[in-house]
């Protein structure tokens, strides 16, 4: 995964999900999930588990396990899900941090590092998030990262039980530039 840079230090790492994470982040995602409500619904069990890695060892997807450097605790997921290559070389962005570390700016720079990752070692030219219109934190965490709207899906996934509507936020590899992830860094994520 991407270094830091010699000036910020990493406070996150990034590794593709494997079984030896099931059981902390059944936990983490059982203590969050009314902090995920009602923007995700992530596993809470170890068949959930199972069956979320299993869809990166079988299809078109790629699932990584943010933690924290200082002391390897799982801060949250990072997916890219229906990779598509040949013409398109795009990929769906879905993420989720942890409640115990919100709001320490970890999530924002897990994505940062994982959309250089997907631009630098998937090779994929385009990324797109779709988020809730009332989920401010995740859309203040896209506009940091330099993703820009393009549009309005109604009723666009299903959540829940409740199909809800969503905001498109895309980023091309070409606009991408590492450093503008970097909490302070004079680049887009500190304007």
């Amino acid at each position: 995964m991407p270094a830091a840079s010699d000036d910020m230090p990493a406070r996150v790492v990034l590794h593709r999900a494997s079984r030896a994470d099931r059981a902390e982040l059944v936990l983490g995602n059982q203590a969050s999930r009314a902090y995920h409500h009602p923007w995700a619904e992530p596993f809470t069990d170890e068949a959930g588990f199972d069956a979320w890695l299993t869809r990166s060892l079988t299809g078109p997807h790629v699932q990584l396990v943010a933690r924290e450097a200082a002391n390897g605790q799982v801060i949250g997921v990072v997916n890219f899900n229906e990779i598509v290559g040949g013409f398109f070389q795009s990929a769906y962005l879905g993420y989720y941090g942890m409640v115990h570390h919100a709001g320490r700016g970890l999530m924002t720079e897990a994505v940062g590092r994982a959309v250089g990752f997907a631009f630098a070692d998937l090779g994929l030219h385009r990324l797109e998030a779709n988020i809730q219109p009332d989920n401010h934190r995740s859309l203040a965490l896209v506009h940091r990262l330099g993703f820009r709207r393009e549009g309005y899906s109604p009723r666009y996934l299903r959540i829940g039980g409740v199909w809800r509507d969503h905001e498109r936020w895309a980023v091309l590899a070409d606009e991408w530039d590492d450093s503008g992830w970097i909490p302070g860094h004079p680049g887009r994520a500190s304007s």
